[in-house]
């Protein structure tokens, strides 16, 4: 259309190119839009704040942090105002690339520049500080944002809310959960997810279940985030029946469960030592359409070790490639050291050497299984040189 414009004889405008440049930001097309900025002067059309903060846009939405910066500074060169709009863009694609020393510059260099912070700027920031760990300084520009005359919003507190939840912090995130209706907001499911997450690493696992079941009182249905966290909960407590009953319940709630809702079940029956149900959930979750990965073997093959079934734990191990799974160290370690358990001292080593041309490097773990292996047999020699040999592989 551009073009089109040009052979009719019509030039193209500011109102123009902005246009163009926007719809390229919403594609991510962040090199055409940068294109079209440069390609304005030239055709004799002034660049405007609109020209540029879809520039800036276009970048941050593409993650070109250092382009979106690099246009924010050009702006007063060629006469053009930054607005909050310009800032918000740059500070958000500060954000995305994890810069968060830069958000908050940016964030404190508004005022000096006579650009008022808005509600936006200040939950990019508090977003970036999320992402780096630094809890107290997300908390503090939440607390700030009132006094800056900001009225905090729900994606303000959600992300301080995961912020705590980062930090280890449930009770400042539950808290702070508690406080945004007293701020006139109506907590989300991300609010209640990432405070049910909190409490879901602090090991609070009465907790977590007590905030997912309080969510369709709040007008709210959990999602797959809410469900996991609260049966990685369980799991993390050893309550493997709420574990299970939760994966169970997902389904008649509309929430299709997916790897991680069957991997935290798969490691809670792993935890119980109940192998048959851990192998069972394994089974099952092709026909559910959830692929298994990694995580979903490992925790399968540990309960085979625990329950002392070295040759269902090799067959799992054996199976993994099959199915597109890598194995790791974890899948050879605890097939080890179900090898180890069951005294089948030959197969133990065999795993232990079959490692490397598996490109897997042998940890500590392995060794010592393989080493209490040898033990086992009586086999003093082999696991004096696999003690020797530790060290020439870079373990201590």
């Amino acid at each position: 259309i551009l073009d089109e414009m040009r052979q009719a004889g019509c030039e193209p405008n500011v109102f123009s190119y902005s246009i163009l440049i926007n719809l390229c930001a919403r594609s991510k097309d962040w090199k055409t839009a940068v294109s079209l900025l440069r390609e304005m002067p030239n055709a004799g059309v002034q660049p405007n704040v609109i020209s540029y903060n879809a520039a800036i846009s276009a970048c941050e939405k593409a993650g070109r942090c250092d382009e979106a910066l690099s246009l924010l500074r050009e702006m007063p060169d060629v006469g053009v105002q930054p607005d909050v709009i310009s800032y918000n863009a740059a500070i958000s694609a500060c954000e995305k690339a994890g810069r968060c020393d830069e958000a908050l510059s940016l964030l404190r260099e508004m005022p000096d520049v006579g650009v008022q912070p808005d509600v936006i700027s200040y939950s990019a920031a508090i977003s970036a500080c999320e992402k780096a760990g630094r809890c107290d300084e997300a908390l503090s520009l939440l607390r700030e944002m009132p006094g800056a005359g900001v009225q905090p919003n729900e994606y303000s507190y959600n992300a301080a809310i995961s912020a705590c939840e980062k930090a280890g912090r449930w009770e400042e995130a539950v808290s702070l959960l508690r406080e945004m209706p007293a701020a006139g907001l109506r907590p989300n499911v991300v609010s209640y997810s990432a405070a049910i997450s909190a409490c879901e690493k602090a090991g609070r696992c009465d907790e977590a279940l007590s905030l997912l079941r309080e969510m369709p009182d709040a007008g709210l249905s959990p999602n797959v985030i809410s469900y996991n966290a609260a049966t990685s909960a369980c799991e993390k407590a050893g309550r493997c029946d709420e574990a299970l009953s939760l994966l169970r319940e997902m389904p008649g709630a509309g929430v299709q469960p997916d790897v991680i809702s069957y991997n935290a079940a798969i490691s809670a029956c792993e935890k119980a030592g109940r192998c048959n149900e851990a192998l069972s959930l394994l089974r099952e979750m092709p026909s559910a359409g959830v692929q298994p990965d990694v995580i979903s073997y490992n925790a399968a093959i540990s309960a085979c070790e625990k329950a002392s079934r070295w040759e269902k734990a090799l067959s799992l191990l054996r199976e993994m490639p099959d199915v597109g799974v890598q194995p790791d160290v974890i899948s050879y370690s605890a097939a080890i050291s179900a090898c180890e358990k069951a005294s089948r001292c030959d197969e133990a080593l065999s795993l232990l050497r079959e490692m490397p041309g598996a490109r897997v490097q042998p940890d500590v773990i392995s060794y010592n299984a393989a080493i209490s292996s040898c033990e086992k047999a009586g086999r003093c020699n082999e696991a004096l040189s696999l003690l020797r040999e530790m060290p020439d592989a870079g373990l201590s």
